[in-house]
């Protein structure tokens, strides 16, 4: 027991003791490998053109366009490529790009841990007026440098995938084909993260194999990283293995998803809808390069979403304020002389058919308007389709007004010709 406390004594001054080195070794003063006055020279890119140089060289870009609405899926990347491995560092101006040839222990950890490529792209922010990188290659290797401005097709293909997710997500919500897709598509891009989530449910709480459930989580994500940026090599130089991993994971993701089945109750939907919406709005805003741009489109998805809404309020409010605003009514076209007889004609006709239609109906009670009426044979032969003036009538309008169309002279001579006919024929 002794012996063992002794150790774990000895342990734990060695580690103070390599903390204190190690923070000494960090707040010790910078020096320069430069001489006094030995300024490196910083090389200018130009959009388009090709620079071939060796050894350690520091460049600087200059966006002199002002970003508008005409850049929205526009992109500026400066490609660097080379037969041999080189080291790229970015900074944001020429002090920071000259702060880099000063030693220090936290730009030497940096460096360690970066990659090293044989081509890489360096991405330049639409609003940056001056991005400065250096490149330092493996023994002088010789390498080029290229800046490119260009439509970039795959933000396009990232706000349109958006914008389609935000319009369609209630109904891939309950689309039993969108719950396998994405349930199979989540279980092969993040096997390991769901492989440590499903260890971390059983250990113990207070567990110290938790720093190993978060150093999981974060080796995962890295791998994912990794797997993105060499997928064509994968599958180009080992696409046995990315198949054999893309069955298993799929299958075993099929599984899961056709075992606990696709969602059916109306809360849990609407959660999935609300989550893709969201999704699709996260993938326009980074598939637009204007910020103000991509808040004003973000907004007009929004409000046409839930349109009916601000609708429905400004209808009421239009129907309030409506009273209290006096309009000039328009001058409306007064009918001429042979519009009014045509119309005065068909409405009499239609008023005379629904007349007779009424008192043929069920619901009509023929001996209360025969009680009332001082011709009830009259008003029996209108009923059976007889006209509805007399004849002596028509000639007294007719002497006074004329006739008043058409109407009058086929509903009554017709009647009256029809009668001559009959008396002159003999019997």
């Amino acid at each position: 027991m002794a012996g063992c406390m002794k150790s774990i004594n000895g342990y734990i001054s060695a580690s103070s003791k390599l903390l204190v080195f190690t923070v000494l070794f960090m707040c010790l003063p910078q020096t320069s490998h430069q001489k006094t006055g030995d300024t490196p020279s910083i090389t200018d890119l130009q959009d388009g053109e090709q620079y071939v140089m060796s050894g350690l060289n520091r460049f600087c870009y200059k966006n002199s366009v002002v970003p508008t609405w005409r850049q929205t899926w526009t992109s500026i990347q400066v490609k660097v490529w080379s037969s041999k491995l080189f080291k790229v560092e970015t900074v944001e101006g020429e002090e920071e790009l000259q702060e880099l040839d000063r030693f220090s222990f936290w730009s030497w950890f940096q460096g360690f841990l970066r990659e090293r490529h044989n081509e890489t792209f360096i991405n330049i922010n639409l609003f940056s007026k001056k991005t400065c990188f250096r490149v330092d290659p493996t023994a002088g290797a010789p390498y080029s440098v290229k800046p490119i401005r260009k439509f970039d097709i795959y933000l396009f293909l990232v706000f349109l995938s958006g914008a389609l997710l935000f319009v369609f997500a209630e109904s891939l919500s309950r689309s039993q084909l969108f719950f396998y897709t994405a349930g199979m598509s989540t279980g092969m891009l993040a096997s390991l993260i769901i492989f440590f989530f499903i260890l971390s449910r059983f250990l113990p709480k207070k567990s110290p194999f938790y720093m190993l459930i978060v150093g999981g989580w974060s080796f995962s994500l890295y791998a994912i990283q990794l797997a993105c940026r060499n997928l064509g090599v994968i599958l180009r130089e080992h696409w046995h293995a990315a198949l054999g991993y893309v069955t298993a994971v799929g299958f075993i993701s099929f599984a899961v998803c056709y075992r606990y089945g696709p969602l059916v109750d109306e809360k849990s939907i609407n959660i999935l809808s609300w989550t893709l919406q969201l999704l699709g709005l996260l993938l326009i805003y980074l598939g637009i390069q204007i910020q103000q741009f991509a808040f004003a489109i973000i907004v007009a998805s929004l409000l046409s979403k839930n349109l009916e809404y601000p609708v429905t309020l400004a209808l009421k409010a239009w129907r309030k304020v409506r009273g209290y605003v006096y309009w000039k009514p328009q001058p409306r076209r007064l009918l001429t002389e042979e519009e009014y007889q045509k119309e005065a004609e068909e409405e009499t006709r239609r008023a005379l058919e629904e007349l007779r239609k009424c008192c043929n109906s069920p619901e009509f009670s023929p001996w209360r308007a025969v009680s009332r009426l001082q011709s009830p044979k009259r008003f029996a032969d209108f009923i059976e389709g007889s006209p509805h003036l007399m004849p002596n009538e028509v000639s007294v309008h007719a002497q006074e007004y004329g006739f008043g169309g058409t109407f009058f002279e086929d509903e009554f001579f017709d009647t009256d010709d029809e009668d001559e006919e009959k008396e002159l024929k003999p019997e």
